[in-house]
């Protein structure tokens, strides 16, 4: 079994995407035997109010019956809008949603603000995933009108230090991955899952060899990124690196437990 850890459908103001709807993923999920992609909406990141942009995810998904079981939905909240525990609440209940989408850099807020730390805590109250994506595109040949500071590893730290028993998804690693003793033991220690999408994840082997195998999974990155490079860095570790079962668990298996799938 194929889960795709880390998609999107919407739009990107600054760069034209293709296979951006629910069917056009779909059909890009079925050409490479993908079972199940977990999908956010990019609106969300532009709209003023997010949760225009969760209505129409939860919305698309179910305008055919296709898409029935093909989705993992999260949605996108901004804890510094007004209105956003009642989003919370809509979207893990009325909707389903999985889990939450965070964009404090695009949004404008740190991660210990205050209302940050109590959406955190609400959603693991919720049992809810809460996802941060350390970059979306990369800013070196981006729009001058788009945002220009990425993540690093170490940035998502304060978030896991000030409530250590949520559930996290940190996507699209793609700068500096070194951490101090301290953090290092506070990710090993934490239910957190790291996908494959991002460029320091070319050696995947070395980078479970750090973290231990369970805190990675399969993820795409997509439309934004290519289809192919985050299964192929599962698909090409070495025997010595990584035995039959533990390539199913990145395939789906750590992502199906921290989802409750």
């Amino acid at each position: 079994m194929l889960i795709d850890s880390n998609a999107y459908i919407g739009h990107w103001p600054f760069r034209q995407l293709k296979g951006n709807t629910c069917g056009g993923l779909l059909e890009r999920m079925n050409q490479f035997d993908i079972d199940v992609s977990v999908i956010s909406n990019l609106n969300g990141i532009f709209y003023k109010n997010t949760q225009h942009a969760n209505e129409e995810l939860y919305d698309e998904i179910r305008s055919r019956k296709q898409f029935a079981g093909r989705f993992v939905p999260f949605a996108v909240i901004n804890p510094i809008y007004n209105g956003w525990k009642d989003d919370l609440n809509i979207c893990a209940g009325k909707m389903g949603m999985k889990g939450i989408r965070l964009h404090p850099v695009y949004h404008g807020y740190e991660l210990n603000n205050p209302p940050c730390v109590e959406l955190v805590k609400l959603a693991r109250d919720k049992n809810l995933v809460v996802a941060f994506s350390l970059r979306i595109v990369d800013s070196r040949p981006s729009s001058w009108l788009d945002v220009e500071k990425e993540w690093s590893l170490k940035d998502i730290a304060p978030i896991i230090k000030a409530v250590p028993d949520a559930k996290y998804l940190i996507l699209n690693v793609a700068n500096n991955t070194t951490l101090s003793s301290e953090e290092l033991a506070l990710f090993k220690s934490t239910d957190l899952i790291m996908d494959t999408s991002g460029r320091n994840m070319a050696n995947l082997g070395e980078m479970m060899l750090k973290f231990d195998s369970e805190k990675f999974a399969f993820g795409t990155h997509s439309p934004i990124l290519d289809y192919r490079t985050g299964l192929l860095r599962v698909e090409s570790l070495r025997e010595n690196e990584a035995d039959a079962k533990t390539k199913e668990m990145l395939r789906s298996g750590n992502i199906k437990r921290l989802l409750n799938l």
